[in-house]
């Protein structure tokens, strides 16, 4: 959809559209997702098959071959998304109940965008230990684990100790997801304004999880963290903020920013650390009025700026492109350039999953997003730096992407070439949407009933869905 300048009343009634569709809509299916059977039932009894006794044959294999179990059963395709409900969606911490819908939501787009089966699992605790004891715990009946929705600065220490302790893949979406999108859109728009990633200077406002793991990929990939500002809610990172010094064994990556960007010993806020940058990634809070267009003007040419606070950017693109950004992106469908999470870990599980990686590395994420900027190929221009998501193939070519690169580190249980994951993947995903379109089309999975008032959903047209 091409930029429009609307007003901010028009703006919010199609920001909140999606909130009373859902009330209407989650009451009416009672949830997204279920269990379905994939194995054939042909009579009773199949039962002596995929139960006792004939079950009793492949746990033996597996006691014996304990890889079997990705082989006999659906180990091999199941992520578990588990969160304690303390960072949900920037509605904070309203727990593992609330944030329930979100997990659910979260298993859906595995399922439709990467054919893989997603498991919604809240935890009734805010410890760190007991997330990661129960992790541990749980993972011998999963392929892989998705940390969702974990406040900081715990989620560092979660995803870190998970990493190293267990022995499938572990991946923190509000940090891995959100920096291998966030890296490929950098990757494009910088082509655009013919910026070289190692000369540019880039403003991360907010300092959550997404921007601390955006900042780390970010330097990987090239850009000098000297020539760099970090802002929190206090103002511009560095040595000189003594109340992270102090709490440097709590906010170790905090600090650690605070030690390598900022070479200019900068001190201020959000205005101070823009003037200048070539880029400003900012993930902070909803807007707009965060980030004013006289900060935008301060920029140097040609600049780049990621506002992708939702429901509303920090500011609005059309303000930031009237003060001189050459490229605006958001986080919202209804203008362009989209950077969604979605793109990302779909395809990035997918891979991992089908040549049995033991972990997800950051050169994991580079494939993923060299593949993410490579896929929009000669459509790249000011408003298009990343595929759309209804562009599916772009699953696929992730998922062959992460996977040759787990396979040249070592970490690959299976070998496969490219074109083998690619058409592996493609098949697989295709057979997800397919089935979704079939179920919909046969009426397994039913149409609501349009109405305006949320929540007055009728009890027995429900019931008769199911």
């Amino acid at each position: 959809m091409s930029e429009k300048k609307m007003n901010v009343e028009e703006l919010l009634a199609k920001a909140k559209k999606p909130s009373a569709d859902a009330m209407r809509l989650h009451p009416f299916y009672h949830g997204k997702i279920e269990t379905a059977l994939k194995c054939s039932v042909h009579s009773f009894t199949d039962f002596a098959i995929w139960y006792t006794p004939g079950v009793a044959a492949p746990c033996k294999a597996i006691a014996a071959n304990p890889e079997l179990v990705y082989e006999y059963t659906n180990k091999w395709n199941t992520v578990a998304v588990v969160s304690d409900g303390t960072r949900i969606l920037g509605l904070g911490d309203i727990g593992p109940k609330a944030g329930l819908p979100v997990m659910e939501g979260k298993a859906l787009l595995y399922k439709y965008l990467g054919g893989v089966d997603g498991v919604p699992l809240m935890l009734d605790t805010k410890d760190p230990d007991a997330i990661i004891n129960t992790v541990l715990m749980l993972q011998p009946g999963f392929g892989g684990v998705n940390l969702e929705d974990i406040s900081q600065p715990k989620c560092f220490y979660v995803l870190d100790t998970l990493r190293e302790k267990a022995d499938i893949p572990i991946w923190h979406d509000d940090q891995q997801g959100t920096a291998t999108v966030t890296l490929a859109g950098l990757i494009n728009a910088l082509k655009v304004v013919g910026k070289k990633m190692s000369e540019v200077s880039i403003t991360f406002v907010g300092t959550g999880s997404a921007n601390v793991a955006n900042s780390r990929l970010i330097f990987s990939w090239g850009v000098d963290p000297a020539r760099c500002f970090m802002v929190d809610s206090r103002g511009i990172l560095g040595k000189h903020r003594k109340d992270i010094e102090m709490r440097k064994a709590e906010y170790k990556d905090k600090w650690k920013l605070c030690t390598i960007t900022n070479a200019e010993a900068r001190e201020g806020n959000i205005p101070e650390a823009m003037k200048g940058a070539d880029v400003v990634i900012a993930l902070s809070k909803s807007g707009p009025g965060v980030i004013l267009p006289d900060w935008v003007r301060s920029m140097a040419k040609d600049a780049i700026l990621f506002s992708c606070a939702n429901p509303v950017p920090e500011i609005w693109p059309w303000e930031a492109k009237e003060a001189g950004a050459a490229i605006v992106a958001t986080g919202r469908s209804d203008f362009p350039n989209q950077v969604n999470n979605s793109l990302g870990f779909p395809g990035i599980f997918r891979g991992t999953l089908d040549v049995r990686a033991r972990t997800i590395t950051d050169e994991m994420c580079f494939s993923a997003a060299e593949a993410l900027s490579d896929h929009v190929g000669k459509r790249l221009d000011a408003e298009h730096i990343l595929p759309d998501m209804d562009d599916w193939e772009v699953f696929p070519r992730e998922a062959a992407a992460v996977a040759m690169k787990a396979i040249e580190q070592g970490l690959a249980r299976i070998p496969m070439t490219y074109e083998e994951e690619f058409e592996n993947a493609k098949r697989i995903i295709k057979r997800s949407r397919d089935l979704t379109k079939m179920m919909m089309e046969q009426g397994f999975i039913p149409e609501a009933p349009e109405g305006e008032k949320p929540l007055e959903v009728d009890v027995e047209t429900v019931k008769s869905a199911y």
